[in-house]
C-alpha cells in the first residue's frame, strides 16, 4: 500500500499498525493543531496541554494495535486524547492533595517499547529512558519508580520532565 499526504486517516493508521512508521507522520501533522487547540482550550495553560498532547500521541502509538480500520479515525484519537487528559487531571489532583509544594510536570500515557523507533527516544539520555519506560510501559507512579530507582520521587518527576521537554523539542524541530 503506498500511502501519501492523500491517503486517508484510516489507511495511514492501518498501514502504521503494518510498521510504516512515515504513516505516523501524516496523522502527526494532519492533527497535531486540533489536538493542540482542543487542549488549551481544555487546560488553558500551554505546559500542560502540551504535557497532555505529548501523552497523547504516545498512547496512540502504543495502542496503535487496537484501533479497528472500519472505524473513523479522529473520533478514535479524540477518545484517546480525552483518555490521556482525564488521566492527566486525576493524577494531577492526587499529587496536589499529596504535596502542595511540590510542581508536577507529567503526561500520563502509556508508552511501548518500540515508540523509540517512531518517536525519537534515542535522543534521550539512558537515565531518562528508563523512566519513560517504567512510567508508560510499566505505569509505574513516581514514588514506585523512585523506590525502584533508589532515588527520590522529585528526582524522577524531573527526570520524565527533561524528557518530555526533549521529545517535544525534538518533535518540534521535525515540525520545521
Amino acid at each position: 500500500m503506498t500511502i501519501d499526504n492523500k491517503s486517508s486517516d484510516e489507511e495511514l493508521m492501518q498501514a502504521y499498525q503494518n510498521g510504516e512508521s512515515s504513516a505516523f507522520e501524516f496523522l502527526y501533522e494532519r492533527h497535531k493543531a486540533r489536538i493542540l487547540g482542543f487542549l488549551l482550550g481544555k487546560l488553558r495553560n500551554r505546559f500542560e496541554a502540551e504535557e497532555v498532547f505529548q501523552g497523547t500521541f504516545m498512547k496512540l502509538h502504543s495502542s496503535r494495535r487496537h484501533y479497528d480500520p472500519a472505524f473513523r479515525f479522529s473520533p478514535w484519537l479524540f477518545t484517546v486524547c480525552q483518555s490521556v487528559l482525564k488521566d492527566y487531571l486525576r493524577k494531577k489532583k492526587s499529587i496536589a492533595e499529596d504535596s502542595n509544594d511540590e510542581l508536577v510536570s507529567q503526561a500520563p500515557a502509556k508508552e511501548s517499547s518500540t515508540t523509540k523507533e517512531a518517536l525519537p527516544f534515542s535522543s534521550l539520555e539512558e537515565r531518562q529512558r528508563l523512566v519513560m519506560e517504567m512510567r508508560y510501559e510499566e505505569d509505574l507512579d513516581f514514588d514506585e519508580i523512585a523506590e525502584k530507582l533508589h532515588t527520590s520521587s522529585a528526582n524522577v518527576r524531573q527526570l520524565v520532565s527533561r524528557a518530555l521537554k526533549k521529545l517535544r523539542k525534538d518533535l518540534n524541530r521535525e515540525d520545521l
